[in-house]
């Protein structure tokens, strides 16, 4: 068997992991894939004059990770996968850029992030798609925008109000935030936690979660039944409060105020219950490795109750009215649609997946914490359009309510015992994946000989989704993008790592 099998939340030593001729691997990856495996992951790591790439195949209904390895030379090449497989696109750019290992016969080899000081190369300078034709014009939107928004580029190629192709053009920020979680003492690498917090912003609990289970897996820590469910239900708030701000958004592109308003004053409800369980409305500080930094008493708990069934009665009066309304239905409906197969194709993951009926959710499939003994079962829907990604967050703003409401009382108000430790066991692999309000997250860590980070790969979901947003504009007018971006609602520092 050229490929090991692991779980989520596992790790494996190095060595184990097989090395394969790239050409042999190239064929056994599309003999998986025909099987309906999807890719996870896809990056190098640099050793001395090689680089080693590893390669992540997910086979969802078993909850199993394929994974594999192959080693390059320096300034060498490979034959590209992505023409046949469109999934591969993105990945395949990022390693060339980040190594420089060329993808032979790669259908849109252009920069996927630009290097700071690279003087060779300019955002300006970026070689956008054009049609050469009196009747198509350009629109090009940022990389400044007019509201609280961080750099993106969006170029738009209309005959007129129809978009007949959107490039996005990210990598503004040069974050380089994978190398901060290079570290050697233990004491860093536990205060980390708060540095993968700040991965996206909006998805504190998601991508702490990530981390905290990487590092757990590593230094060989038990997390507490009680640490593992108070993480579950801020996980789950956290989706909450997110999927109503956005439905407070969507319903303000369509002028809809009423809902907009009403949805805005209960998503403040959902982060003011953070606010009270840990002193941050973002969930800032309330992970550590190994457990919580903070539990809910007797009275909080009770409060959590009352709080959790207004807000579950008020939205379900104000989206039962929004999503019953002509006028909505009319903007929404057919709008920014991304069919099954094409979005099968590119690796949809998340809300947009499953919008577009693909049932893909990693607390399903690759259950992780609490969520092992409590499953939460993937709603989808198959209009693939607006109104699907709208829904959607109803649907999970409901799933979600019910998981905190049906596992309230099992809470234990004694704070749970958190394990120590000293070291990472070295020459390992580890993999975290977590189901963030976005989506997949997918945090690889590799460990040296000398028991420190040498390697720390992030995947936040927006990577697999900003093409699936491009995707969906195609044939709609110019006038819908904010309100499909909205539907998508990506992260623009997710991706910018």
């Amino acid at each position: 068997m050229n490929w090991l099998i692991l779980k989520n939340c596992k790790s494996v030593d190095l060595d184990k992991i097989p090395i394969l001729d790239y050409s042999i691997l190239k064929d056994e990856i599309i003999a998986l894939l025909q099987r309906k495996l999807r890719l996870i992951f896809f990056f190098g790591y640099a050793q001395e004059n090689q680089t080693r790439l590893f390669i992540g195949l997910s086979e969802d209904e078993n909850s199993q990770i394929y994974l594999t390895s192959s080693l390059f030379s320096q300034n060498s090449s490979f034959s590209s996968l992505s023409q046949d497989y469109p999934e591969f696109l993105n990945f395949e750019r990022e390693f060339y850029e980040e190594f420089n290992i060329y993808p032979e016969n790669h259908p849109w080899l252009k920069p996927f992030r630009f290097k700071n000081n690279d003087l060779a190369e300019k955002i300006k300078d970026y070689p956008f798609f054009s049609i050469d034709s009196e009747e198509i014009h350009e629109v090009a939107v940022g990389p400044i925008h007019a509201g609280v928004i961080e750099p993106g580029h969006f170029r738009f190629l209309c005959n007129g109000e129809k978009v007949l192709h959107l490039e996005i053009q990210l990598g503004y920020q040069h974050r380089n935030i994978e190398k901060l979680f290079l570290k050697k003492d233990m004491h860093t690498i536990k205060r980390n936690i708060h540095l993968a917090e700040s991965i996206a912003g909006d998805t504190v609990i998601g991508h702490g979660l990530a981390y905290a289970q990487a590092i757990e897996s590593l230094a060989k820590l038990d997390c507490n039944p009680q640490a593992e469910l108070i993480r579950a239900i801020a996980l789950e708030l956290e989706r909450v409060a997110i999927h109503i701000g956005d439905l407070s958004a969507l319903a303000n592109d369509i002028a809809y105020i009423s809902a907009s308003s009403y949805l805005g004053n209960f998503r403040t409800m959902i982060i003011n219950l953070l606010l009270a369980i840990n002193g941050n409305r973002f969930g800032r500080g309330l992970l550590k490795i190994g457990g919580v930094s903070y539990s809910l008493n007797s009275s909080l708990i009770e409060d959590c109750k009352t709080v959790i069934s207004k807000v579950q009665n008020a939205i379900t009066f104000i989206c039962e009215k929004m999503f019953a309304d002509p006028s909505v239905l009319s903007r929404m409906e057919h709008t920014g649609i991304l069919k099954k197969d094409l979005a099968e194709k590119i690796g949809l993951v998340g809300l947009p997946a499953r919008a577009s009926g693909l049932q893909r959710d990693v607390r399903a499939d690759h259950p992780f914490g609490f969520y092992k003994a409590s499953l939460i079962c993937p709603v989808t829907m198959d209009s693939c359009d607006v109104f699907a990604r709208s829904y959607m967050r109803y649907i999970e703003i409901q799933q979600s309510i019910h998981f905190i409401q049906d596992h309230l009382d099992r809470l234990n108000t004694s704070h749970p015992n958190t394990p120590e430790f000293d070291l990472l066991t070295k020459n390992q692999f580890a993999i975290s994946m977590t189901e963030g309000w976005r989506g997949e997250i997918v945090h690889c860590v590799i460990t040296d000989q000398s028991n420190s980070i040498a390697r720390y790969k992030i995947k936040d979901s927006s990577f697999n989704n900003w093409f699936g947003l491009a995707l969906a504009m195609r044939d709609n007018a110019i006038s819908d993008f904010p309100l499909c971006n909205k539907s998508f609602n990506l992260s623009y520092c997710g991706n910018d790592l």
